[in-house]
């Protein structure tokens, strides 16, 4: 099907490091693979560079600090108050004496990101902030909204785009994005397998057929039409492919991986839609380099759509601003 506008290619990565993982018995196994995805970072931003990709790097707000006091110095007076307390990121602050800046301070990725050109800061909230879990209010939310926002400025940054940790999308709490300077999110792919929800309504058989849906085409393409994003505010740059980590022993499957990236890639660069590709540094913090050459055929397939289609890439706040344009 012709169009007249061109299709929008969206990467948005959460750094998060070990803030994604507190409540997370495998943290200790882990390590390697958060390490691992912080070393990986510089080789990400040079293929980025190499095939002129744009990115939004969903960034949590800890991360930005320079030290352990420099962060409870800045802790929201409404903290979130989960009623499983080994998810509050300042409660483990309060009770460990230092904090490893390889997995818990990055200021200087934060540096580095944006000297790329093309790189946003978005925002992953400022305390990895679970959207949907018991305990927690939309006033605690509001407030943790307004404390990334603060340190961003404190940073010279301003965050448009945000990502909601573990995909915890409260629709009760979109409206306070605006307030708070956001303008577009992150929604989920629209297939029920990917419904927003909490730690414990994550059912098995849906993370299986996930993983099935990142072989086969159980749920489509996942692309999505500007004009009907377009629609309302804060934008809603929907999902279309999580990024998985090569799979150790099955090699043989990355052909269908890749495929079914590909095949949406150019579906929508066809049509005119967005495709939006996501995925964590760490996921490419274990056999990183098998991870990067593959993450390379996916940005040259982008390269021979942008040349023969004009396809473009845009970061999440470049899309929202592309949306303003067509509404």
């Amino acid at each position: 099907m012709a169009t007249d506008q061109p299709g929008i290619f969206t990467i948005s990565l959460d750094l998060e490091l070990a803030w994604g993982f507190l409540d997370r018995p495998e943290l200790g196994s882990y390590e390697a693979n958060l390490r691992g995805g912080r070393a990986a970072i510089p080789a990400l931003l040079d293929l980025f560079a190499t095939y002129d990709v744009h990115a939004t790097w969903a960034t949590v707000g800890l991360l930005m600090y320079q030290d352990r006091q420099d962060l409870l110095d800045h802790v929201p007076p409404d903290a979130p108050t989960y009623a499983d307390p080994a998810l509050d990121a300042y409660r483990h602050v309060r009770s460990h004496d230092d904090l490893d800046p390889e997995l818990h301070l990055a200021p200087d990725l934060i540096e580095r990101i944006l000297a790329v050109p093309g790189q946003e800061i978005g925002s992953h909230t400022h305390c990895h902030y679970y959207g949907l879990e018991p305990g927690q209010t939309r006033t605690q939310f509001r407030a943790d909204l307004e404390a990334a926002a603060s340190l961003a400025r404190r940073r010279n940054l301003t965050l448009t785009s945000l990502v909601f940790p573990r995909n915890q999308c409260n629709p009760d709490y979109l409206e306070l994005l605006t307030a708070a300077g956001v303008t577009c999110y992150r929604g989920n792919e629209r297939s029920r397998l990917y419904r927003a929800a909490a730690g414990k309504d994550q059912r098995r058989w849906m993370r299986a057929a996930r993983l099935l849906d990142a072989y086969l085409p159980l749920t489509g393409h996942n692309t999505h039409d500007p004009s009907e994003l377009a629609r309302c505010r804060p934008y809603d740059v929907p999902a279309s492919r999580f990024l998985r980590p090569a799979p150790s022993h099955a090699a043989w499957l990355e052909p269908l991986r890749r495929r079914r990236i590909t095949r949406a890639m150019t579906h929508a660069a066809h049509r005119g839609r967005l495709f939006h590709l996501w995925w964590h540094p760490h996921n490419f913090g274990r056999d990183t380099e098998r991870n990067l050459a593959f993450l390379a055929t996916i940005l040259e397939h982008f390269a021979r759509l942008h040349r023969d289609l004009g396809m473009l890439s845009l970061n999440m706040h470049e899309v929202a601003v592309e949306l303003d344009r067509r509404r």
